[in-house]
């Protein structure tokens, strides 16, 4: 009977209590989440025309639009002319002297880089703070 009680205390002595580390654990886990800072992603804001919606207007006469094209390779075109992305500020400076109601209007491919609507469009907003500048896709 001796025999049987010392395997039994020996037993007990085998046990190692895990509630003080798991503790720890929670505690650093709570304070990572704490000390954490989280990253607010930033996007563009970029109004697209519904693509179900077929509304066309006719074109007003004595307001003449900027248009610039993209293509899939980010070349920029204004009209039948390739323009270079350091050109483009004085190209619609020289347009909106022209016309100071013209919006810009760029026709961007789906395959074009974002770098060159921020291109454009910077180079607008530098022109006048207050100009009008809209985004539609196209596909060839």
């Amino acid at each position: 009977m001796s025999r049987r009680r010392g395997k039994a205390v020996e037993e007990e002595k085998a046990d190692i209590d895990l509630t003080p580390m798991l503790d720890v654990v929670f505690i650093m886990l709570i304070f990572f989440i704490v000390t954490a800072s989280f990253v607010k992603e930033k996007a563009l804001d970029v109004n697209v025309p519904d693509p179900d919606q077929q509304v066309e207007t006719p074109p007003d006469e004595d307001k003449q639009n900027i248009l610039i094209s993209v293509n899939s390779a980010d070349e920029i075109w204004m009209g039948p002319t390739r323009v270079d992305s350091r050109a483009v500020r004085a190209r619609i400076a020289q347009l909106f002297a022209e016309n100071p109601q013209a919006i810009v209007i760029i026709r961007a491919h789906n395959k074009s880089s974002a770098d060159t609507y921020v291109t454009i469009a910077d180079a607008a907003k530098e022109v006048n703070p207050n100009i009008q500048v809209s985004l539609v896709p196209f596909e060839d």
